[in-house]
């Protein structure tokens, strides 16, 4: 549909409209090219991120919370995200623009889905957190060595199955013995999780969906920092 467009005649808000409107859709390629249309008019790569793709990941987020878009579609959402993010992303390094903080993600020890944790590892980057994804059948060392290096502001758990979910508490414990837990928010999720769960192995969080741990993952940041939410 946007074959009949010509993005360079549109306004710089317009555009901006349409890049939220092709990510809902899970348009990539129709993304990178308002990207770099704006990058063209030199609109800094941060208001790029913040205005055309966070702006739009927002929305998606809405949506995939109130049941009006599903996993499908919001894959395809963050995919397009990703394709533009691949742009910006070197451009933000070298510009030193700011991040609203980092994370480090991984599904537990004996674990193996990644569908979910995928799911929100895209959306956290698309609300503007640098993200380091360790990937499945992570075991305590592997957590605590990624947390040493990249000094998160958040940790985040994955578990699928009601075996593996015990070991997020392993993980916590381990924080707490290394004198690592203070300095962090742990925020875990999973089908089989829920709040009580997250209360008892001392998590700050439990989230429901990726939607969900965005919202939570800013509004705790923000507390922690002291800033207004």
């Amino acid at each position: 549909m946007n074959e009949e467009i010509d993005i360079t005649k549109l306004e710089t808000p317009e555009l901006l409209e349409l890049i939220q409107d092709d990510l809902y859709d899970g348009l990539a390629d129709e993304v990178v090219a308002s990207v770099n249309e704006l990058l063209a008019r030199e609109m800094t790569p941060y208001d790029v991120l913040n205005q055309g793709l966070v702006a739009g990941m927002d929305i998606v987020g809405k949506d995939f919370r109130d049941g009006i878009l599903f996993v499908p579609e919001v894959l395809m959402a963050a995919k397009a995200m990703k394709a533009g993010m691949e742009i910006l992303r070197p451009l933000l390094v070298e510009t030193g623009a700011p991040q609203i903080g980092t994370l480090v993600i991984g599904t537990v020890k004996g674990d193996i889905h990644d569908i979910g944790k995928n799911l929100v590892s895209m959306m956290m980057e698309g609300a503007g957190f640098n993200v380091i994804n360790l990937g499945i059948n992570t075991d305590v060392d592997a957590f605590l060595a990624a947390i040493r290096e990249h000094k998160p502001d958040i940790l985040g758990m994955s578990a699928m199955l009601t075996t593996t979910m015990p070991y997020m508490g392993v993980v916590i414990e381990a924080l707490e013995e290394q004198g690592l837990r203070e300095q962090l928010l742990v925020l875990v999720g999973g089908a089989p999780l829920n709040d009580a769960f997250a209360e008892e192995i001392r998590a700050d969080a439990y989230c429901r969906d990726a939607a969900v741990g965005v919202e939570k993952a800013k509004k705790l940041l923000a507390i922690k920092r002291g800033q207004p939410n």
